[in-house]
């Protein structure tokens, strides 16, 4: 007997690059056999999905430049007014589309929508952020801590930590409330990751704090790099020598590269940097250096010894899946509490980013070039990534609520 195929209906938020190619690429390994995808992104991010052979729906979200100077400034992602137009939009979707399932990626409001209409939600989310986990909030890259001593800084930042972060949920506890929903007790880590069912996008080896359970699952990491050429100036198979990937992402800061490239060419590594699109500040390079919008990220980090990131989630998981040791130059929480969990496991490095001078940078680049058993970590997280199937996970946890 042939049953219908199930509809999923994804919404991919807008924030930065990686909450859409997180499910994009785990959309893309559903069965459409089985399956009947939509997938709803911003448009800014049409040319991801131009080949898709899915139903594809622009969807209303937040600016990326105004979701990043809220983090600069502190304030909570998205406003009440914001996360409610959100609600009105999802509901919309949902009763057009009719799915068995909903999936998002830091898609806030489907935390009310989904349930609004007893539609199954699933969220793509990070470990860092369970609610099992202690949260041990680090003092992220604000406006005042470029010029306030780190000790000042972090004193001021821990002594109202608790209350910040109360703060930061206010918006999404008001939403619940407006539609008739329990509280989810002005825990920030519930907000973010408030679902039927969480889907971590980590390394289980990183978190052994984070328990699978009924409603929770690691799926590993999910990669995602642009079907590209690398470079019309030769191929990846004709760089000799060792070689360093650089990649700040698209919420990075393209002026720290003003720093990062040239402590870099000092050591007399090929160095190949992806800036996301943005323009590059730099007066001049070297020519061991050549620099590109985007890279195949996954092949550049087969043939690098390290690779410098923001220490986001997204190109960390690139980098360790491949067995590559990581420095992030990180600059907001999500990037320190994942790098904390690198940094503990002995596979990466940090550096805040309001404090990256050359001769730290330089320093760190040396120890970690040197230092084997960084290099034997990220190989442990890179074997234990090989047995994982991250479609797969989504897709038995789709079809769990089916039966």
């Amino acid at each position: 007997m042939d049953y219908p195929r199930r509809k999923v209906l994804f919404f991919a938020e807008g924030a930065t690059l990686a909450h859409v190619v997180r499910p994009l690429a785990l959309a893309r390994g559903l069965d459409p056999s089985q399956f009947d995808i939509t997938f709803c992104r911003p448009s800014a991010f049409r040319w991801l999905t131009d080949d898709a052979n899915f139903k594809i729906v622009d969807l209303d979200c937040q600016a990326a430049a105004t979701f990043a100077r809220r983090l600069d400034y502190g304030w909570p992602l998205y406003s009440f007014d914001t996360l409610k137009r959100y609600v009105e939009d999802d509901l919309a979707l949902i009763d057009d589309i009719r799915p068995d399932v909903v999936v998002g990626d830091f898609r806030l409001s489907l935390s009310v929508s989904a349930r609004l209409r007893s539609v199954p939600y699933i969220t793509i989310c990070d470990a860092y952020w369970s609610p099992e986990r202690q949260l041990r909030p680090p003092l992220p890259v604000l406006s005042f801590t470029r010029f306030t001593p780190l000790p000042v800084a972090e004193f001021l930042f821990h002594s109202v930590s608790e209350m910040a972060l109360r703060f930061h949920a206010v918006p999404l506890e008001r939403l619940r409330a407006r539609y008739g929903l329990p509280s989810l007790g002005y825990d920030l880590r519930r907000c973010y990751t408030d679902a039927d069912c969480r889907l971590f996008a980590n390394f289980p080896l990183l978190f052994p704090d984070v328990q699978a359970s009924d409603s929770a699952e690691f799926i590993g990491p999910v990669t995602w790099f642009p079907d590209t050429s690398i470079m019309d100036r030769g191929s990846l198979d004709e760089i000799r020598g060792p070689l360093i990937y650089v990649t700040l992402g698209s919420s990075g800061n393209p002026h720290a590269l003003e720093r990062i490239v040239p402590v870099l060419e000092r050591t007399g590594c090929q160095i190949l940097v992806a800036t996301a699109g943005k323009s590059l500040p730099l007066r001049s390079i070297s020519s061991n250096t050549q620099v590109f919008d985007y890279l195949p990220g996954n092949a550049v980090c087969k043939k690098a010894q390290l690779v410098v990131c923001n220490g986001g989630s997204p190109t960390t998981n690139q980098a360790l899946a491949n067995g590559v040791p990581v420095l992030g130059v990180a600059q907001n929480m999500d990037q320190f509490l994942n790098m904390h969990a690198i940094e503990a496991f002995g596979a990466g490095r940090l550096i805040r980013a309001d404090r990256l001078s050359s001769e730290r940078l330089s320093v760190l680049v040396e120890l970690m070039m040197r230092n084997q058993l960084f290099n034997s970590r990220a190989g442990e997280l890179a074997a234990s990534a090989a047995l994982m199937s991250c479609s797969s996970i989504l897709e038995k946890n789709v079809l769990s609520f089916l039966h």
